[in-house]
């Protein structure tokens, strides 16, 4: 392959993912999904004490919330196998009283 032909292919590899991309963003309804998130990795509102995003203390903290494509949220299920606990985890559309860090 030469050159030019690489170049142009990856231009266009390039493109179309960018194009994918614009297209999610312009859609862009999101809501936020709370349990979700691993420690340290939530976006906002992580409870008494925090300040905001990054700031959740324990993993899949009810109180801690992420962003997520609109009308996910619900179906957004955490594996026992990947919880301490070893117990399934789902998104809430508001704030769960479970997962919270001790005081």
């Amino acid at each position: 392959m030469t050159k030019p032909i690489k170049a142009l292919a990856i231009a266009g590899a390039v493109a179309t993912a960018l194009a994918a991309h614009a297209a999610n963003a312009q859609d862009g309804a999101t809501e936020k999904c709370y349990g979700i998130a691993k420690a340290g990795e939530n976006d906002c509102a992580a409870g008494p004490g925090t300040t905001c995003a990054g700031t959740s203390k324990v993993d899949y903290q009810g109180n801690a919330w992420s962003l997520v494509p609109a009308g996910t949220c619900e179906e957004t299920v955490i594996e026992a196998s990947m919880t301490m606990d070893g117990m399934e985890r789902m998104g809430a559309l508001e704030a769960l009283d479970r997962d919270l860090p001790e005081m």
